[in-house]
Parts: structure tokens; sequence; C-alpha cells
């Protein structure tokens, strides 16, 4: 089992910045994709950010220049750099870890709120 910690949420105005974090504990190896994902009142929980072990990063249209996603394998954590943030960048960030390639398990932190004032 995989247990993952997130921390960083909170408010802020529009145009300043946050940087969320995301910890792995427990069974820790053969980690694969990190990512985080958003999910708005009322909306599904979509993608925001996603990286490879190896680096390869991919990004949601909507927070493309802004936000950057990066990684500590040795730490097994992830975080989510946020600047320019907007009022539609609100919702409760979830760090996701899937374990393994050709079988793997995917893993949930328990989210972390951001709110973002106009």
């Amino acid at each position: 089992q995989v247990q993952l910690v997130e921390s960083g949420g909170g408010l802020v105005q529009a145009g300043g910045s946050l940087r969320l974090s995301c910890v792995g504990a427990g069974n820790i190896f053969n980690i694969n994709t990190m990512g985080w994902y958003r999910q708005a009142p009322g909306n599904q929980r979509d993608v925001v950010a996603t990286i490879t072990r190896g680096g390869n990063t991919n990004y949601a249209d909507s927070v493309k220049g802004r936000f950057t996603i990066s990684r500590d394998n040795a730490k097994a954590t992830v975080y989510l750099q946020m600047n320019s943030l907007k009022p539609e960048d609100a919702g409760v960030y979830y760090c996701y870890l899937r374990q393994g390639y050709s079988q793997f398990h995917e893993y949930w932190g328990q989210g972390t709120q951001v709110t973002v004032s106009s």
C-alpha cells in the first residue's frame, strides 16, 4: 500500500502563486507516473499535470505556461508550482501515483483545497 499526503493548498488572490507538495509513503517502489488532478464543485476530477519517472510532463491546456510539475524520485515526492493563479484554478487538488507498468496500482491523496479570490 502507498499513502499520499498533500500540502500547500490555501487561499490566494488572483495573480498569486502556490506550491503544492505530495509525499508518498509505505511500499514506495516501482513508481511510474505521478501527477495532480483538480475537482471543482459539481465537476468531475480532471488532470492538471502529470510527470513520468523519466521526467516527461503533460499539462492541461488551461495551465500551460503557468504551472510547473516536478518530482523527486528518491523522496517519492511530486510538486506543483502554480503561478498567475486565476479564479477558475480553484478546487480540490488531488495527488496521483501510479505504481508499476504493465500491471499497475493507482493511488490518490486526500486532496488539498485551493481557493483563488478575484
